[in-house]
């Protein structure tokens, strides 16, 4: 343990498994019969979301990843990766059994996707994602999973349905086209409710959305130009500290009856020509013929390790519907 307050979380992950090879049997077949002796009881199998598990399960799903990814252990650490997902994700250890054993681990998975506990299905759907955060990158074919989200979107369990929506979302960074008619396909066989297949459309679609793709606005239902007027787009903070907030308001009237959705793209000062940008979410509307709402808006500006913040100008643009509907600028400064 003397280690663990230098680390970060997949640090300290590492640094377990490393102790639990140093100090587990050598062969790894007497390892991993204590590794599944000492785990925990199932997640309760009867519910639907928002039970994750426990991070200290992570390092035995990741020894089995790095010592057990063999053609002669196969089969045994793939049904062990099947236990531990029951009390932690391996959606992070699956992929070392993608990339060594496509063929086997697909046929795994693929079983995965079928099973009565819920955090299995789940792990097909995750652990095969093409852009999966903290995670290893596949070398397989990004269209293979297709198969496998064909057997759970119809899924009665929203942390199924929401990974099978972030799986879509991933790929519509590298094939839009191929999302939108999954999608469409999905929707005319109608095997998931309305309800469902509707967030599972959105959630898929949030990134082609924010990019103002109008297929991907008309099939939510925010398809085609705007006809609005915007106006009084306001700031009350035009010199913005880091660690404050920019704050900006406008007003929006619809001249017919629409949904719409609202975000707007912040273009960020840089300390070269390249300016890094994001969309961000607002609100989405459903406005009658003539009616009037007055949006307010307020983005902190605080220091992340995702994104560095240079001082000097940034910028917004209103988005309505993907399209451009006006703009303000404010300065940032340091503290």
């Amino acid at each position: 343990m003397d280690a663990f307050p230098e680390l970060e979380l997949k640090q300290r992950i590492t640094h377990i498994t490393e102790q639990l090879n140093a100090y587990l049997p050598d062969d790894y077949s007497d390892a991993l019969a204590i590794i599944l002796q000492a785990l925990p009881p199932e997640l309760d199998p009867t519910k639907k979301d928002d039970d994750f598990g426990d991070f200290i399960i992570s390092p035995l799903s990741n020894y089995v990843a790095l010592y057990g990814c063999t053609a002669e252990y196969l089969d045994a650490s793939l049904d062990a990766l099947n236990a531990i997902t029951k009390r932690f994700s391996a959606e992070d250890s699956i992929r070392y059994f993608i990339n060594a054993f496509p063929d086997k681990t697909f046929t795994f998975l693929k079983t995965c996707a079928q099973d009565a506990n819920y955090h299995v299905r789940r792990l097909a759907s995750e652990g095969s994602r093409p852009k999966l955060p903290w995670a290893q990158k596949l070398v397989t074919e990004y269209t293979w999973p297709l198969e496998l989200l064909d057997l759970l979107y119809a899924d009665s369990t929203r942390y199924v349905t929401r990974s099978v929506a972030n799986h879509l979302n991933d790929l519509s960074k590298l094939d839009p086209e191929l999302v939108l008619a999954t999608l469409k396909r999905w929707q005319a066989e109608g095997k998931q409710n309305d309800k469902e297949m509707t967030f599972i459309c959105k959630h898929a679609l949030r990134t082609l959305i924010k990019q103002g793709h109008q297929e991907a606005l008309g099939l939510i239902g925010f398809g085609g130009a705007p006809d609005i007027t915007i106006s009084d787009l306001t700031t009350s903070t035009p010199d913005v500290t880091v660690g404050d907030a920019f704050e900006f308001e406008f007003t929006l009237t619809s001249h017919k009856q629409q949904n719409l959705v609202v975000d707007y793209l912040m273009v960020f000062a840089s300390d070269s020509k390249k300016r890094s940008q994001k969309v961000f979410k607002i609100k989405q509307l459903e406005l009658a013929e003539g009616e009037v709402v007055k949006l307010t808006k307020r983005h902190p500006m605080r220091l992340m390790t995702t994104r560095r913040l240079y001082e000097g100008e940034h910028s917004i643009t209103l988005q309505v519907n993907g399209h451009a509907s006006g703009s303000l600028t404010f300065n940032l400064h340091e503290s």
